[in-house]
């Protein structure tokens, strides 16, 4: 599945494990995502593509201009991160 701006993924390793981001931009092999409370937009998360799981979901450009609206955007996604299926499962 392609990543590109805007795209909510779930973080497949490091301290935010399982939580969901959303991506700012994409930089070679990297991606910029922030979630608006832990990693705002403003202090964005350098995150290896490899380590993001994406989902079907595309944030609109509106959901990005605040950490509040961001927020909003991604919160029908909290409470799945151990709902989900592991990374063996997929």
């Amino acid at each position: 599945m392609e990543i590109k701006r805007g795209s909510v993924a779930r973080s497949a390793a490091g301290h935010d494990k399982g939580s969901f981001c959303a991506v700012l931009f994409l930089n070679g092999t990297y991606a910029m995502v922030c979630d608006g409370r832990r990693r705002t937009l403003e202090r964005p998360k350098k995150k290896k593509l490899i380590h993001l799981f994406p989902t079907r979901t595309i944030l609109p450009e509106e959901a990005l201009h605040s950490n509040r609206t961001l927020r909003a955007a991604l919160r029908p996604f909290c409470g799945q991160g151990s709902s989900m299926p592991e990374e063996a499962d997929l």
